[in-house]
């Protein structure tokens, strides 16, 4: 375990102080595009965010290499080989994308590309565990266009979802820490050395996401771009793909008594044929969601809309850390509840923790303007936003219509151009999103001031 924190450690290190430099080099460099109308930002922010990543990945794989134990992965298993290679070539694809904004179709050719190098080097599903028959197994070319799904499939659901600042970094970062205490049980417990691929993967891409956050909260300062989406993506995909078509149920047999028992037990990180794993069950429905709507309206299922889970969460109401942080909720909820049905799939407090948290995340989803106040003795230890104003508690509201702002009686008595105040809340939004107008004060230029 310590081998593991040290290796996330420094891909957490690397990944946050070429965060920096990248961010200069992105803007020297021009990688800042306009604003698109899908865009939440309201200011050109640079991107390339993908290649501090990068950066960190090789770190992480190459102190692994050095260390005593890790080591061994890559003496035994030429996957983190494969991963190199194809993360390479995605990775390239992203920057070339970030920069020069490249069809969809050659994306995907390239996403199918770098998961074709990776089969080449021996990172293939080689059998399949269904539940109730066993272990099934494949044949070069079935395992071959199931690899390459698998890797498409998380890829563009990553990808789809990197709309806000911090959520696809963060909900991959959950996903990752799930899937390292789901592979290192396997690897630790049972003494199943195939399963540490897998653990070194998901411990290499916690450190990638942890150490672009500081960077990426909101307000975004750098963000990852397909560079970085897509890169997280394949990552979290080699280890789906390691521990689901690399570790035989056999193996798991001499634990748990039989194979069925063995597949049983895993069931609940595998997910058969279409989506590594139940921890990305939220970009993934959001990917199944966006397709289908884009058919639906007779288009592309690559073109740019506003409607994915993030924007509809802005639209009725939420600010965008609310919603970034909704979205961390049911990630956590969903990849930590598949984690503990896991370890013991026979309890039912399990399940009725499960059912207890997805009824406070509704809750949450149906209360946007809820503003939870600190008592007065907290007051001092929370943000400013969640603390009583004694100053104006005893001051009666007045409406917008009633009283007018100073920029507006400021140009009414300068002879400026009078225009009626804008209603604070009109587009029902809180917080600093770009659903409907946000501004609230009159242009300086009508007012009759200078800039």
């Amino acid at each position: 375990m310590r081998e593991y924190l040290l290796t996330l450690c420094i891909t957490a290190a690397v990944t946050y102080l070429l965060t920096g430099p990248v961010r200069k080099f992105a803007i020297v460099a021009g990688a800042m595009p306009e604003i698109r109308a899908r865009d939440v930002h309201r200011e050109p922010t640079p991107r390339l965010g993908g290649i501090a990543m990068f950066f960190g990945l090789c770190a992480g794989l190459l102190v692994a290499d050095h260390l005593t134990n890790l080591n061994e992965v890559f003496a035994k298993s030429n996957e983190p080989r494969a991963l190199l290679s194809g993360a390479a070539l995605i990775w390239l694809i992203g920057v070339l994308d970030d920069k020069f904004e490249i069809d969809a179709l050659i994306k995907l050719g390239g996403q199918m590309i770098a998961a074709g190098v990776m089969v080449m080097q021996g990172l293939t599903i080689l059998w399949l565990p269904i539940p109730g028959v066993g272990n099934v197994a494949l044949t070069q070319w079935q395992g071959t266009l199931l690899t390459v799904a698998l890797v498409v499939i998380t890829i563009n659901a990553v990808n789809f979802v990197d709309g806000l600042d911090g959520l696809a970094a963060g909900m991959v970062c959950i996903a990752a820490t799930a899937f390292f205490l789901y592979s290192y049980r396997i690897w630790y417990s049972y003494g199943i050395e195939a399963a540490a691929p897998a653990t070194l993967f998901a411990a290499i891409l916690m450190g990638m996401c942890l150490g672009f956050l500081p960077h990426n909260m909101h307000p975004a300062r750098i963000f990852m771009g397909d560079s970085g989406s897509m890169l997280i993506g394949l990552v979290l995909a080699a280890g789906a793909i390691s521990i689901t078509g690399q570790v035989d149920p056999d193996a798991l047999a001499l634990f748990t008594g039989s194979e069925k028992a063995a597949v049983h037990q895993t069931v609940p990180v595998y997910i058969p044929l279409l989506l590594p794993l139940t921890i990305i069950a939220v970009p993934a429905a959001d990917l199944v969601l966006a397709i289908v709507r884009r058919t639906w309206r007779g288009q592309s299922p690559f073109a740019a809309d506003r409607g994915h889970l993030h924007h509809r969460l802005l639209e009725i109401g939420h600010s965008h850390s609310r919603a970034v942080l909704i979205m961390y909720f049911w990630s956590a909820l969903i990849g930590f509840g598949a984690l503990a049905y896991s370890v013991n799939s026979a309890s039912m407090w399990i399940v009725l923790g499960v059912v207890f948290f997805s009824a406070i995340g509704l809750i949450l989803l149906l209360l946007p303007r809820f503003t939870p106040r600190a008592p007065r003795w907290a007051e001092r230890f929370v943000p400013p936003r969640y603390r009583r104003d004694r100053a104006t508690a005893d001051v009666p509201a007045v409406t917008t219509a009633e009283a007018p702002t100073e920029a507006y009686e400021a140009a009414s008595a300068g002879g400026g151009e009078q225009q009626s105040p804008v209603a604070a809340g009109l587009s029902g939004v809180n917080g600093a999103t770009a659903i409907g107008p946000r501004s609230r004060f009159l242009d300086g230029r009508k007012a009759g001031t200078s800039r």
